[in-house]
């Protein structure tokens, strides 16, 4: 089979591998639809603490079974799914204190299902077990392939809670996804700002309310003008920036609440006014990875329709084309590729691949009510 392979920084390949076999408690699926992302762009471009380099690469895809090990009951070949690619022991000291996302063993290797850009990837036992589901009919493979950062953007505002106003920093897919999950919450003000004229006019269609083009460091005053000269109740950083960062804490009104989402180099510090945090109770709040009740969100979203994600995919483009598709994202020429192997057809909602019975060991079947956010 195809896959895609880091070899080193700015190093992606495309080899050719034996198809995997499932182990015990293990399915192995066939891709339909992979998705680039952030993620993985700064990987390509600087590696990642998290992530191996060099090793298969990818992590945002759905697809049909193949085949299923030993001890797989909720899964046959011929089922479409969609899952993401870690699932928590449910053993550690973090996961005990029901900190899930910081599991100890969230990124062990052998845990991962790592190797998206391909068209076939192993689904190791703890994600099968807790983190893989049926796809529902009406979803396209697109679609679905979105679970993984919709689960970390609603792994944000679980953290962030339900603000009555909020400022959403960057137009990129997870800044959009901020505003769709906001729109979906029924957020009444959502304004989005960002540099790039196509990146509102996205923002505008996922569901904000208003749109600012400026510069995160100069916006200040106009940002504070929109909410009465205080600011507003919330802001979201999701352009990964230090700069931003900074700017999103002198944004907030007293009282108000930063969401800290894009994620910086390691070793990076920034700086805070000591003023807005202890006089005027500002307060910042990180957020990382996701739970399985974060998972499960996510899922009920998508499979609800409440999203129109689809519309964040800026190119369509088969897998043997993958190097030169982040050659592209390197040089800012796409946002969101939607990758497809040999023969997989591209778009469309009528992707079912299967029938969707309920899936993943604690996640929602079919007809699962949804959970509630903050």
């Amino acid at each position: 089979m195809l896959q895609g392979y880091l070899a080193g920084i700015r190093r992606l390949t495309l080899r050719q591998v034996p198809v995997p076999e499932p182990g015990p408690g293990e399915v192995v699926v066939k891709i339909r639809c992979a998705l680039t992302c952030g993620t993985d762009l700064k990987t390509f471009r600087r590696g990642h603490a998290r992530l191996p380099v060099p090793g298969p690469f990818g992590h945002e895809a759905a697809g049909v079974v193949h085949a299923a090990g030993e001890g797989v009951e909720r899964f046959r070949p011929g089922d479409a799914v969609m899952w993401v690619p870690t699932a928590p022991c449910g053993q550690c000291p973090p996961c005990r204190r029901g900190q899930e996302n910081l599991c100890r063993h969230l990124f062990d290797p052998e845990r991962m299902a790592l190797g998206a850009y391909a068209e076939f990837i192993r689904l190791p036992a703890p994600i099968v077990a807790r983190h893989l589901f049926a796809k529902p009919g009406h979803l396209s493979f697109e679609q679905a392939a979105f679970l993984e950062p919709l689960s970390c953007v609603v792994r944000g505002w679980r953290r962030l809670g339900r603000p009555e106003e909020v400022v959403v920093i960057g137009t990129g897919t997870i800044g959009l996804l901020h505003v769709m999950v906001a729109r979906a919450l029924q957020v009444p003000r959502i304004v989005a700002v960002g540099r790039r004229a196509a990146g509102l006019e996205l923002a505008r269609q996922a569901g904000a309310t208003e749109t600012l083009a400026a510069d995160a460091q100069e916006a200040l005053p106009r940002i504070r003008a929109l909410f009465g000269g205080e600011g507003p109740a919330a802001v979201i950083e999701a352009t990964g920036r230090a700069e931003s960062w900074q700017a999103a804490a002198q944004w907030v009104r007293p009282g108000g609440r930063v969401l800290l989402f894009g994620g910086l180099a390691g070793g990076t510090w920034v700086h805070f006014e000591a003023f807005r945090l202890h006089y005027e109770e500002v307060d910042l709040i990180g957020s990382f990875h996701y739970t399985p009740a974060d998972v499960r969100e996510a899922y009920d979203l998508l499979a609800r329709g409440r999203l129109p994600v689809a519309m964040l995919i800026t190119h369509r483009r088969p897998l043997a084309e993958l190097p030169e598709v982040f050659q592209a994202l390197d040089r800012g020429e796409a946002i969101k590729v939607a990758l497809y192997p040999e023969g997989a057809e591209t778009g469309g909602a009528g992707e079912a691949g299967g029938p969707a019975r309920p899936g993943g060991g604690d996640g929602p079947g079919q007809g699962s009510s949804s959970q509630t956010l903050p």
